[in-house]
């Protein structure tokens, strides 16, 4: 019998599948010589596009079509957990700045949660097409094909994933450790789409990926998908000593140590 969570998913990747070919039809135009109104907002740097906002505005009323009653909390409209119930996180476009670029590292990403905790997810790229999914308990996919996260022998092996924020103050920490980690591992990659990084992991492309300051919108999905592959993940709030507010996903053979590089690093003070 198929499960709730399963159909969790399946609505996830409808949704965001969806929503991806309005993202797709919008880059297209831009391609083309069109224009999308960008505003901003913690700072000049973090940008919004009224593109961003129609696609929420389509999540949400997709969901409450399938989905009637159950809330949902979005990176442009906000919202609030509701606790023993199912609730929707969605991230309309994780990296605005590269679909304003052109720059093809950008998706659509949809989780279901229950108290707080994911449960299925979808992260959808409007350019390729390929579909992340995820179901706890259930596995992580990609179009279809089951995810299993690498094993590099040591941290020096590792290729490494990470983020940065857009206050420039906090920006330099996170420089900071970042290059402190440089002489311990393989090499480090910045692509500028956290749900995708972390979905990175769980393919294997990345060995680990880390960063300061994600919400929840950037994490509920591709976390899943990290965790569902077999990835060390923590979230916001469960590793202190690296930092109150770090996700982090690794291959479980250089996790521990990867963590203690991070620590050294400072990574509580970032």
């Amino acid at each position: 019998m198929e499960s709730i969570s399963t159909r969790l998913t399946a609505t996830a990747e409808q949704v965001a599948a969806e929503a991806a070919e309005l993202v797709r039809d919008a880059r297209a135009r831009l391609l083309a010589g069109g224009s999308v109104r960008v505003d901003t907002k913690s700072s000049e740097t973090d940008v919004v596009t009224a593109v961003d906002r129609d696609t929420e505005r389509f999540v949400r009323a997709k969901l409450a079509e399938l989905r009637p009653g159950e809330p949902v909390v979005g990176e442009e409209d906000g919202g609030d957990l509701t606790p023993g119930g199912v609730n929707w996180v969605v991230d309309p476009i994780d990296g605005t700045v590269n679909f304003l670029y052109g720059y093809p590292w950008f998706a659509v990403s949809l989780a279901a949660q229950v108290d707080g905790v994911s449960v299925a997810g979808a992260v959808v790229e409007p350019v390729s097409g390929r579909r992340w999914t995820a179901t706890r308990g259930g596995g992580a996919f990609l179009d279809g094909r089951p995810l299993r996260v690498g094993a590099p022998e040591r941290l020096e092996l590792a290729l490494v994933g990470t983020g940065f924020a857009y206050r420039a103050e906090r920006r330099l920490r996170q420089a900071e450790l970042v290059a402190g980690l440089l002489g311990r591992v393989r090499d480090i990659r910045r692509a500028g789409a956290a749900s995708l990084d972390l979905c990175a992991v769980g393919a294997g492309w990345i060995d680990a990926y880390f960063e300061h300051g994600l919400n929840r919108w950037d994490w509920a999905a591709g976390a899943l998908v990290a965790a569902e592959a077999g990835a060390v993940v923590g979230l916001p709030g469960e590793e202190p000593a690296l930092g109150g507010d770090l996700t982090f996903a690794a291959a479980p053979s250089i996790a521990g140590a990867l963590r203690e590089a991070i620590a050294d690093g400072g990574g509580a003070g970032v």
